[in-house]
């Protein structure tokens, strides 16, 4: 008896779910553009982005909701854009969305800058996206921004500042960042580190 009321209760889940989901794409139809969005999203994570064909249809309901206004279909279109190198399009969806405070396209735009994909590469501009990035917890970005400090990349070479991106690099879990900043810190105190203070230490 309680297996029979299981399934009808998953049965009962099930059709809901149907239900709501034909609900759903008839508002898109009508223009809805966070149902659109919707609609869209589980197509386009997952295992369902692996399938060409699914993710085709989640990104076409994506561009609708993003024309619409919904701003969280353009983050998508942005991400996936980048995703398929399509960089000269992406850059246009991810500038819009790092100024909207996502972390990963501000991080997206500054690697867009750096390497030069299909713009002009330049650093100015690349540490701008790194920094806002940065300022949002990436320790990947900052780290990028201590890179560009410590080569003079679109900017004066400034150990000062190189240490400080370094730090906030470790404030934000990144290990690489906790090193290099404990190894310019040991260097600017006159403390010895790496494989020569590991050789000195074997004849002491």
């Amino acid at each position: 008896m309680k297996k029979i009321l299981l399934t009808l209760i998953l049965l009962l889940v099930v059709n809901l779910s149907a239900s709501n989901y034909e609900l759903l794409k008839q508002k898109c139809a009508n223009s809805d553009a966070t149902a659109c969005y919707e609609v869209g999203l589980p197509l386009t994570q997952g295992d369902n982005a692996k399938v060409q064909d699914i993710l085709d249809e989640g990104m076409s309901y994506m561009r609708k909701a993003c024309h619409s206004g919904e701003e969280r279909a353009c983050d998508v279109m942005g991400a996936q854009y980048y995703k398929n190198k399509n960089y000269a399009i992406a850059n246009k969806f991810l500038t819009k969305s790092c100024d909207r405070g996502i972390k990963s396209a501000c991080e997206s735009v500054g690697v867009i800058y750096r390497d030069g994909h299909e713009t002009r590469q330049d650093d100015v501009k690349a540490r701008e996206f790194f920094t806002k990035a940065c300022e949002l917890k990436s320790g990947d970005a900052c780290y990028n921004v201590a890179i560009l400090y410590r080569g003079g990349f679109g900017v004066e070479k400034d150990r000062t500042e190189e240490k400080e991106f370094y730090q906030k690099a470790c404030d934000a879990g990144l290990k690489a960042g906790c090193d290099r900043y404990t190894e310019l810190d040991n260097e600017d105190k006159g403390i010895e580190t790496g494989i020569l203070a590991t050789i000195k230490g074997w004849f002491k």
